[in-house]
């Protein structure tokens, strides 16, 4: 028998393709499934990194779809309009983005409508922070969020393509319904009882359950979306369970690219970018991450959206896409690339709010 990896190409072989290169002179992306052209609709969601994902999909010229764009019902509130597809603030777990789908179309009412805090301002549970002042009572809370699921309708509906950010795999939940949310109603100051909510840590198992669900429903109302799975990077700001929170870590990033990748291979419309590898993978050492460790760094997330645009980007416009990352700016243009990098550093995570001192 002759050696059956002998005449395989360089990318299947560490030595050829990952040993002695530059941080960002490894490229993972083998094949797609699809490409992008320049007026495609492209919405996101997911983790804090999804952020990045969004705001270098605009600042490349792709199509980034926004449904909800402004306050309805009379209320003032500005903040956080086209910081998200819609304005539903970071979804960590697969079971969120289900329970979003649910509840868009009718499919589940959880019993939860709005936390009071303790400065008698009320905020929605399951976007705790999208309006930091709180709103002035559980009806506006009620009336924002219609308008809100409105706009979810709308991006579901109207993708040509959709890019999910898989970031958590811990969760905390309502006892009797089910309902996930973002946040424990302890950190976000939420005035309810402790022994209704509890903690919950999926496996691998619920959440290829979860995600194979919403692409299904996905799928039959709008058959030519096509998704994009990825994984954070970023790292758990904390567990609550009882480990080390680096040990919690690597469970939760490994199991999350166990569903990516089951589900891409499972379903023809899906693919899987590896933004999780290209940043953390061996050959970047930590050169792409912020002194803490944790956070990626501005060329981490440029690198991995360049690597991004050459393959889903359609051949035909990639000679006009504005380079990310890849090119030395010139003298003049330092100013405008400083003043980009740190607008894509900004990023809003609710999980911030963990660790803060009491």
């Amino acid at each position: 028998m002759q050696n059956p990896y002998a005449g395989k190409p360089d990318h299947q072989f560490w030595r050829r393709s990952v040993t002695g290169r530059a941080s960002d002179g490894v490229d993972p992306v083998v094949h797609t499934g699809f490409t992008l052209t320049r007026d495609a609709r492209v919405a996101t969601a997911g983790s804090c990194f999804a952020q990045h994902v969004a705001r270098t999909l605009r600042e490349t010229g792709f199509n980034y779809l926004i449904t909800e764009t402004g306050p309805a019902h009379g209320f003032s509130g500005t903040e956080n309009y086209g910081v998200f597809s819609a304005r539903y603030g970071n979804i960590y777990t697969v079971r969120q983005l289900l329970q979003l789908f649910r509840r868009a179309y009718g499919l589940f009412q959880p019993e939860d409508s709005a936390w009071r805090r303790s400065d008698g301002r009320y905020v929605d549970p399951f976007r705790p922070y999208i309006h930091e002042a709180g709103f002035a009572s559980p009806e506006e809370v009620e009336a924002e969020r219609e308008s809100h699921l409105d706009a979810v309708r709308r991006l579901f509906e109207d993708s040509d393509a959709f890019v999910f950010t898989l970031g958590l795999t811990e969760a905390w939940e309502r006892l009797s319904d089910g309902a996930v949310f973002p946040l424990a109603p302890g950190v976000v100051g939420a005035e309810v009882k402790p022994e209704d909510y509890g903690f919950h840590n999926f496996t691998v198992a619920e959440m290829e359950a979860d995600l194979g669900e919403v692409l299904k429903r996905l799928h039959r109302i709008n058959p030519a979306c096509r998704v994009l799975l990825t994984v954070s990077p970023v790292a758990l700001i904390a567990t609550y369970e009882d480990s080390h929170v680096l040990t919690a870590n690597t469970y939760s990033k490994s199991a999350l690219r166990v569903v990516a990748g089951q589900l891409a291979q499972a379903f023809d419309f899906v693919d899987y970018f590896p933004s999780y590898e290209i940043i953390l993978g061996p050959h970047a050492g930590a050169s792409f991450l912020a002194p803490d460790l944790r956070e990626v760094t501005t060329e981490g997330v440029a690198c991995a959206m360049a690597i991004f645009a050459s393959h889903y980007l359609s051949e035909d416009e990639r000679g006009t896409s504005r380079p990310v990352g890849k090119d030395v700016p010139d003298v003049d243009d330092i100013a405008r690339q400083r003043a980009f990098m740190a607008e894509i550093a900004s990023v809003i995570c609710d999980e911030e709010n963990i660790d803060t001192p009491s």
